[in-house]
């Protein structure tokens, strides 16, 4: 069995008779690191508006009942980079991704290499499974189980990953002030997860530190660690 017949079954698509027909998902799973001059690129803009069109066409039919604003937030979460990142752990692309050993070496680019082939896979199989003609039915047969399962842990965490908006929404609910973050570079050591303290204020009182990779994360650590002693306990 050949690793690209393996991905299709990680996808939960029937490989195609004609296996020329999968030189799409080649492409998508070249990164432009590598020089060569066929890349990802194009995949990763069209797969960029499949991706937006058919998680529009799920909540639609799994959510009808929310607002549009709130299919709005929760698509923003099922497209994210973060999102096509983790799915492209777990499909394990990295060993399929070809890319350029300068980017390979740099654990900082990992998340980021993972979710632009991620999302250029999702052009790739919109073109290889008859593009207008069956391959929005296709991407939808692949990503479809993933979002059900993230929409089940966003409806428990409406904010899961986005702590600084739900503690900026908890300090307004409770008439105080903006959170004001207070960050610094600790070392210049990339990849480091301590590499970024942060430090989250409200009127001038200190809720929550953290730590992280990079600026982003460090705040967001510290909005969680702010979140758990501002939110009242559960039932209370």
């Amino acid at each position: 069995m050949t690793t690209m017949q393996e991905l299709l079954i990680r996808l939960g698509l029937r490989p195609p008779a004609d296996e020329t027909v999968l030189q799409p998902l080649r492409t998508a799973l070249t990164h432009t690191s590598a020089g060569l001059k066929i890349n990802h690129e194009e995949l990763e803009f069209l797969g960029d508006a499949v991706l937006r069109l058919a998680c529009a066409e799920f909540l639609e039919e799994h959510n009808p009942t929310l607002s549009v604003g709130d299919r709005s937030g929760i698509r923003a979460q099922l497209v994210s980079d973060r999102w096509l990142a983790e799915l492209a752990a777990e499909l394990e692309l990295d060993g399929l991704i070809v890319q350029g050993s300068a980017t390979a070496a740099d654990p900082t680019a990992k998340a980021t290499v993972r979710a632009e082939c991620c999302e250029a896979l999702v052009g790739a199989v919109y073109l290889a499974w008859g593009g207008a003609d069956g391959g929005l039915h296709a991407v939808r047969q692949w990503l479809d189980p993933h979002w059900q399962r993230s929409s089940l842990e966003l409806a428990s965490d409406p904010h899961r990953h986005n702590w600084k908006s739900a503690l900026q929404e908890l300090t307004q609910a409770q008439k105080a002030g903006l959170p004001v973050y207070a960050t610094a570079e600790e070392n210049q050591s990339h990849g480091d997860p301590r590499r970024f303290r942060s430090e989250v204020s409200i009127n001038d009182q200190q809720h929550g530190t953290g730590w992280g990779p990079s600026r982003r994360l460090a705040e967001q650590e510290a909005a969680r660690v702010a979140l758990a002693q501002l939110r009242p306990p559960s039932g209370s």
